[in-house]
């Protein structure tokens, strides 16, 4: 397939971008599928974020912003345009002068959850383990064992596409369960505030020791996969349902019901977007004839 954006490379690039053609998206996915994007492009600072803004504006270019990949399942044609991705100084973690956390929404949120542990901070050992950024953990309110980001986040900076910057505090994040107000696609998420409070380093580090073991004991995390695949439906567990429909371990090429934790799919080996979709439809429509309840995806698909 012709790349229809390569002339825009020599203008990232004078910007100060990293930018990749026809790039692999099954490299940035935790699901190890998804063919090429006709443009990678990596931001370092504020500065070339709104130049890149511009340019795409300017020129109609698509534009896919990129987390850590952990929640995305990428279309086996690829993803025109570009795709972005924040790093440089958006990977930044330090304190802001009230004594709350400023995480730039590239920074993995593992590397967030270190930085609490080493500043003996407590409130966000649930999210040690989920394998997303903060912008992204931000962008769908992730969560797990009780905890969700909406807990600790104060306020999210943000661009519009339009390159005017802004911020989002309180109710205006509209927090529910994976869901922000970020998911309108209107606005890029630039930073994360988060108020933590002050705890034992020794118990907070047993917390998330313990919260590992039993992702590890519980989750396929030896397979690529997205995660859960099904938003937990009102008064049941997608993983449960399931399982009681006689699912695990079923197969559509490369993608499977894993037999360890019915909630997720994995590629068990070279499975395709499609291999993934078509699992899904058929978890749905069982699901439905045989309990009544309709499952709602929590991964998010993009591409062509």
């Amino acid at each position: 397939m012709a790349n229809d954006y390569m002339y825009c490379k020599p203008q990232l690039e004078a910007i100060g971008c990293d930018v990749i053609a026809d790039e692999p998206m099954k490299n940035h996915t935790s699901f190890k599928i998804g063919g090429n994007a006709d443009l990678f492009v990596t931001v370092h600072d504020q500065e070339q974020l709104l130049a890149v803004l511009k340019l795409t504006g300017d020129e109609n270019i698509p534009l896919f912003v990129l987390g850590n990949g952990s929640n995305l399942l990428v279309s086996d044609k690829g993803v025109r345009g570009i795709v972005l991705r924040l790093g440089g100084r958006f990977c930044e973690i330090g304190f802001n002068s009230d004594g709350t956390i400023h995480c730039g929404t590239g920074a993995m949120l593992s590397k967030l959850c270190s930085f609490a542990l080493e500043n003996s901070l407590t409130g966000l050992e649930f999210a040690w383990g989920i394998p997303g950024s903060c912008g992204g953990a931000a962008f769908m309110n992730a969560g797990a064992y009780g905890g969700e980001m909406k807990d600790v986040i104060t306020s999210c900076e943000h661009v519009d596409m339009q390159g005017e910057c802004g911020k989002f505090s309180g109710s205006e994040l509209d927090f529910s369960y994976r869901h922000s107000v970020y998911g309108s696609g209107k606005y890029i998420i630039t930073g994360v505030n988060l108020r933590l409070e002050k705890g034992d380093k020794d118990e907070i580090q047993a917390k998330m020791d313990d919260l590992m073991g039993r992702r590890k004991s519980k989750q396929p995390l030896e397979y690529p996969s997205a995660g859960s695949v099904f938003k937990r439906p009102v008064g049941y567990f997608a993983g449960g349902l399931i399982e009681q429909c006689g699912l695990k371990g079923a197969k559509v090429g490369g993608a499977m019901v894993s037999p360890k934790h019915a909630g997720f799919i994995v590629n068990a080996g070279g499975a395709t977007c499609e291999d993934v979709m078509n699992l899904i439809s058929e978890i749905q429509r069982k699901v439905k004839a045989e309990t009544g309840v309709e499952l709602e995806c929590e991964v998010r698909k993009t591409g062509e």
